[in-house]
C-alpha cells in the first residue's frame, strides 16, 4: 500500500500523463483496469466511458488534435484490448501520439491461469512505436519513455501492459528527472549550400507538405515562405490547411482523388524544384509512386525520419525540422518572379471547374451548403468512403487540423468518435462529422455517449444505402452488384432515439434550415441527407 513517500505505480503513469497535458482518457473498464481509471481521475485526467474501444481510440485522437497532448486509450485485458487494435493501427499509420493502457494478468498468475490470457505485447508491437509491460521499479521511467517515444520523431502510439497487482504496487512518489526534449535541427554543410543554390535559381518551385510539417507546427513558417517567394503549396489530406485553402497559392489536398491529381501532377512535372516539406507519403495512393525522377528533376526532401518507404526518391535528403529547414534554405535569398506563365492560377481554376458546386442536389451540393452555412472556424471530421474523396477536395480548411480523417489506414466509422473527441476538447468551436450511412451504422451506439457527455456536434449522414465507393469500383470492373447494398434506415430517428435531434433533408433549403437549427440545439443533431445512387459517378 502507498505510504507518505510512495504512490501506486498506476499513479506514476497518470501523473506523468497529466504533466504532459493529457486531460482526457477514453475506454471501457474491466476489473483489471479499475486502479488505472482511479489513478487517472485522481491525477486530474477525466475518464470518458465509451461504448467500444475502437471508437474510444478515435475519440482520443480527436482530443489530441485540439489539445496537442497524447491521446489515451484504456482497455481491459483480452477482448477489450483487442477491440482497440484497428484504431491503434490507424494511429500508427496516421502518426498520432497515443498511450494505450491495457490491463494484464500478472505474469506469475498467467503461468497457471488461461482465462482471457494472451500475449498482448505480441499483438501491439507491430502496430505501435513501442510496447512495455509495467514493472514497479521502473514505473516512472516507463511513463517518461512512453511519452517521449509517442511524441518525438514521427508521433505514434505506445502500448503499456499494466498487470493487475503492479498497478497497485507502491513506488517512490518522487519521480526521477524527465528527459529533456530534443531541440529542432536544421540542415547544414555542402548539401545545404546546394539546396540554397537550387532555390535561389528556381523559377518554378512547388511545395508538397505533409504530416511531419503539421505535427511540427510548421504552418506559419510554411505560409511565410510560400508568400515571400511565391511558391504554390500542395498538401496531403491530413495536412490540409497548413496554408489556408482560400489562399491564392494553395492548391489543396492531393493523393486520393484521381480527378484532382489529373490537374496537380502536370504542374508538379513542370516544376524545376520540388520541396517536400514534411511530406510523408503514407497517405498517398499508387498514382503518386515515383512521380518524378530525382536525376532529372531537383527534389529536396525534409522529413522527420529517413526515407524507408521508397514511394519516391529525392536529390537531397534532410532529416530535420521543417520550419528550421525552410529558414535555413531561404536565409538571405532574394525573392524573384516565379511561375510567370500563370500556371498556378490556371491549375487552381481547373480544380474549381473539376469540382463544381452548382448542382441542385447531391453530395457536392450538401458539402457546399455546409461550408457556406457553417461558420468559418467550424471543425470537421469525415470517415472513409466516396464522400471522403469528394469532401477532401471541396471542404476548404483555413487552419491545420481543420478536417480530421483516417487518411493512411482509411478506417470506416471514425467520423462520429473523432467529432466527439474534438467537441469534448474544444467545446466552443462548431464541429461537424461527415459520415457514410454504413460508417454511421458501425458506431451508432456512441451517440448515447454524446448524449451522456452533453456534446453537441452535428452529424451529417450521406444516405444512399450503398457502399458507394466499392459499388463504383465494382461497376468499373464490369462486375455484378454483390455485397455492397443494404436497406435504407431512418437515421434522423436514430439520432432522436439516442437523445439528440434528427432531420432528414432532400434539398439545399431543407439542409440550410437543419444546419441553422442544429447550431442552436442543446444536444447533438443527426442530419440525414438523402442522395441518389450513383451520385458520385464522374466526381472522384
Amino acid at each position: 500500500m502507498p505510504t507518505a513517500t510512495t504512490i501506486r505505480a498506476a499513479d506514476a503513469l497518470a501523473r506523468r500523463l497529466y504533466a504532459e497535458g493529457c486531460r482526457y482518457a477514453f475506454g471501457m473498464p474491466g476489473g483489471e483496469v479499475l486502479t488505472l481509471v482511479d489513478a487517472l481521475e485522481d491525477a486530474g485526467i477525466r475518464f470518458v466511458l465509451a461504448k467500444h474501444e475502437n471508437a474510444a481510440a478515435f475519440m482520443a485522437e480527436g482530443a489530441y488534435h485540439r489539445t496537442g497532448a497524447p491521446g489515451i486509450l484504456v482497455a481491459t485485458v483480452g477482448p477489450g484490448a483487442l477491440n482497440g487494435v484497428n484504431a491503434v493501427a490507424n494511429a500508427h499509420q496516421d502518426r498520432v501520439p497515443m498511450i494505450v493502457l491495457a490491463g494484464a494478468v500478472d505474469a506469475d498468475e498467467a503461468q497457471s491461469y488461461t482465462h482471457q490470457v494472451l500475449d498482448q505485447q505480441a499483438v501491439f508491437r507491430p502496430i505501435t512505436k513501442a510496447s512495455f509491460s509495467l514493472v514497479p521499479g521502473a514505473a516512472h521511467i516507463i511513463a517518461d519513455k512512453a511519452i517521449a517515444i509517442a511524441t518525438e520523431g514521427r508521433p505514434g502510439p505506445v502500448h503499456i501492459d499494466v498487470p493487475i497487482t503492479v498497478a497497485d504496487s507502491p513506488v517512490p512518489a518522487a519521480a526521477p528527472p524527465k528527459r529533456a526534449k530534443a531541440s529542432p535541427t536544421a540542415p547544414g554543410g555542402v548539401d545545404l549550400q546546394t539546396a540554397r543554390d537550387w532555390f535561389a535559381n528556381s523559377q518554378r518551385p512547388v511545395i508538397i507538405a505533409g504530416l511531419d510539417a503539421m505535427n511540427q507546427g510548421a504552418g506559419d513558417a510554411l505560409t511565410t515562405f510560400a508568400e515571400t517567394f511565391n511558391v504554390p503549396v500542395v498538401t496531403t489530406y491530413k495536412a490540409k490547411g497548413l496554408l489556408p485553402e482560400d489562399h491564392a497559392l494553395s492548391l489543396g489536398g492531393a493523393g486520393l482523388s484521381p480527378l484532382a491529381d489529373r490537374h496537380l501532377l502536370p504542374l508538379i512535372d513542370k516544376a524545376d524544384l520540388v520541396l517536400c516539406v514534411g511530406y510523408d507519403p503514407i497517405e498517398m495512393r499508387v498514382g503518386w509512386r515515383n512521380i518524378w525522377n530525382p536525376e532529372q528533376q531537383r527534389v529536396i526532401d525534409i522529413t522527420a525520419e529517413p526515407n524507408h518507404h521508397y514511394m519516391h526518391q529525392s536529390s537531397l535528403n534532410f532529416i530535420a525540422d521543417c520550419a528550421a529547414s525552410l529558414a535555413a534554405i531561404s536565409d538571405g535569398i532574394t525573392p524573384q518572379a516565379t511561375w510567370s506563365g500563370g500556371e498556378v492560377a490556371a491549375t487552381k481554376q481547373a480544380l474549381a471547374t473539376a469540382f463544381p458546386t452548382e448542382e441542385t442536389w447531391g453530395p457536392a451540393a450538401v458539402m457546399e451548403t455546409c461550408r457556406q452555412v457553417l461558420p468559418r472556424d467550424t471543425l470537421a471530421t469525415v470517415d472513409s468512403g466516396a464522400h471522403r474523396i469528394l469532401l477532401s477536395q471541396m471542404w476548404q480548411c483555413y487552419e491545420p487540423r481543420g478536417l480530421t480523417q483516417s487518411t493512411a489506414l482509411c478506417t470506416m466509422g471514425c467520423a462520429i468518435p473523432l467529432a466527439m473527441g474534438t467537441k469534448l476538447a474544444d467545446p466552443d468551436r462548431p464541429v461537424i462529422g461527415f459520415c457514410g450511412d454504413a460508417g454511421f451504422l458501425m458506431v451508432a451506439g456512441e451517440l448515447s455517449t454524446a448524449a451522456e457527455l452533453g456534446l453537441k456536434p452535428i452529424i451529417l449522414v450521406f444516405v444512399d444505402a450503398s457502399l458507394s465507393l466499392i459499388e463504383l469500383k465494382q461497376r468499373s470492373r464490369q462486375m455484378k452488384n454483390r455485397g455492397v447494398d443494404f436497406a435504407k434506415h431512418d437515421f434522423a430517428a436514430m439520432g432522436v432515439a439516442f437523445g439528440g435531434a434528427g432531420h432528414t433533408v432532400t434539398t439545399r433549403e431543407e439542409l440550410t434550415d437543419a444546419l441553422n437549427t442544429a447550431m442552436k440545439a442543446d444536444t447533438f443533431t443527426v442530419i440525414a441527407a438523402v442522395i441518389d445512387r450513383g451520385a458520385y459517378d464522374g466526381r472522384l
